[in-house]
């Protein structure tokens, strides 16, 4: 990855994405490890977006929200929606994309370099906007699974694409087996 040291930059790291990438390539993230991956640039912010299922049961996301909450990230969550689909389905949607794009344009104007850690089609316009002022993008995800987990407009919108699994050895909890990617998920968050 290029980064240059003058630069202001910025993280923005769509979270179910980012789970569902590094359990595609068989790997868990080490969040204090990828703060520190980005030491030696002028980090002015690291975002990181999460839908959490708001029930009395106990969520496995909350020690994880809680510890990067007081650790360095900017936290931004809201309420995901449970509900039953028509073939009486449990399921869940959270999207975080509004809530980013509108942190990354508002960062815009004080940030040189925006690093996305997601491969959704829906940023393609986001990066494209935050390009056209002056912002370099470097989007994070990976190609190395069936089907891409980036979405190739996306990759192709990017200043720069850079592959999780070449980079992800600097900030590895531990090495896990690839996950295929279901078809059909029982449960879904968008």
């Amino acid at each position: 990855m290029r980064l240059l040291p003058h630069e202001k930059t910025a993280l923005f790291i769509d979270g179910a994405n980012l789970y569902a990438a590094s359990r595609a390539v068989g790997f868990d993230v080490d969040y204090r490890r990828l703060l520190d991956f980005f030491g030696n640039v002028n980090l002015i912010r690291a975002y990181y977006y999460s839908a959490l299922l708001d029930t009395e049961e106990y969520s496995p996301l909350k020690p994880l929200t809680d510890w990067l909450a007081y650790n360095g990230y900017t936290l931004v969550t809201k309420p995901a929606k449970e509900f039953t689909d028509g073939a009486g389905r449990r399921r869940v949607k959270g999207n975080m994309d509004i809530e980013l794009a509108i942190d990354m344009l508002e960062m815009a104007p004080h940030i040189d370099h925006a690093i996305l850690f997601s491969g959704d089609s829906d940023f393609r316009r986001l990066v494209e906007a935050v390009q056209r002022r002056g912002v370099r993008v470097s989007v994070v995800s990976t190609i190395k699974t069936a089907p891409p987990m980036i979405a190739d407009e996306l990759r192709r919108q990017a200043d720069q694409f850079v592959e999780l699994s070449d980079i992800a050895g600097d900030f590895t909890r531990r090495q896990t087996e690839p996950r295929q990617r279901p078809q059909r998920a029982e449960v879904e968050v968008e």
